[in-house]
């Protein structure tokens, strides 16, 4: 296979599903269903994060999430945002899997309001039940190496370090250890959490993340469907830099053209 074709056939897979798009947008902050439906088609992605709490995806009696992107077309992954015990968090899994049947989710599990970082106390606890009963939980965490390889080992699917506070849009404050959790890791890794445009996106896919997460970034855009697909062109050059391999850093310049046999 030629390297062209192998970018053509480029994809990832979580819990047995292979998705072309690296890209995941949430369903919150739109200012229509609309609008989210528009952005999601700007932005190419196959997967959408439904907050379970917050949105309407069960009652025919109110507008309905589905009546605008279909769950049979896209990937609903339904997550706990808004929880602050593992308790919490799994009692809305629950509910969701009853609901929809789904058993591919996003377990979130946030220690405080200020910062919405996340317990990873309780959301340990969380991903260990939630296994057990059967769930294929991709979990939110801190950008913490060891953090990150427990939960893998309790039976996350995919692990979700955050780039930066929930709906900050700071891009990622540390490349060190998101970089360390990829290399560490035997599934997925995606960022999620604090991206704010473009180049924060490129800059995840170029450290070798699988994916990207964003929700607030294409949402408050002034322009929600034009960020989409900004976002979308973003993630691709990410990861094309980083399957070709950027050239080394060095501490001085290096001529672009020999120095040897001038005139």
């Amino acid at each position: 296979m030629s390297i062209a074709q192998s970018i053509k056939a480029d994809s990832w897979t979580v819990a047995g599903r292979t998705f072309t798009s690296r890209l995941i947008i949430g369903t919150g902050k739109y200012k229509s269903f609309e609008e989210n439906a528009a952005a999601l088609e700007a932005s190419g992605a196959q997967i959408v994060t439904v907050a379970v709490r917050r949105v309407n995806i069960s009652d025919p009696s109110q507008p309905m999430l589905t009546d605008f992107i279909d769950p049979k077309k896209v990937t609903y992954l339904p997550n706990t945002a808004g929880c602050f015990t593992a308790d919490e968090a799994i009692r809305t899994l629950r509910l969701a899997r009853e609901a929809g049947g789904w058993n591919l989710v996003k377990l979130e599990v946030l220690g405080e309001a200020r910062t919405l970082y996340p317990d990873m106390r309780e959301t340990l606890k969380a991903t260990e039940v939630l296994v057990a009963e059967g769930f294929e939980p991709m979990v939110y965490c801190v950008d913490d190496p060891i953090a990150a390889k427990q939960l893998e080992e309790a039976g996350a699917v995919a692990i979700m370090p955050l780039g930066a506070p929930i709906g900050s849009g700071l891009g990622i404050q540390n490349r060190v250890t998101i970089r360390l959790i990829v290399e560490g890791a035997n599934v997925p890794v995606l960022v999620d959490a604090g991206v704010g445009t473009a180049s924060d996106a490129a800059v995840a896919m170029e450290l070798g993340c699988d994916g990207v997460l964003m929700n607030t970034a294409i949402a408050e855009a002034k322009e929600p469907v034009l960020m989409a697909r900004a976002m979308k062109a973003a993630v691709e050059a990410g990861r094309l830099a980083y399957l070709a391999g950027r050239m080394a850093k060095r501490l001085y310049a290096d001529p672009s053209s020999p120095l040897a046999g001038l005139i």
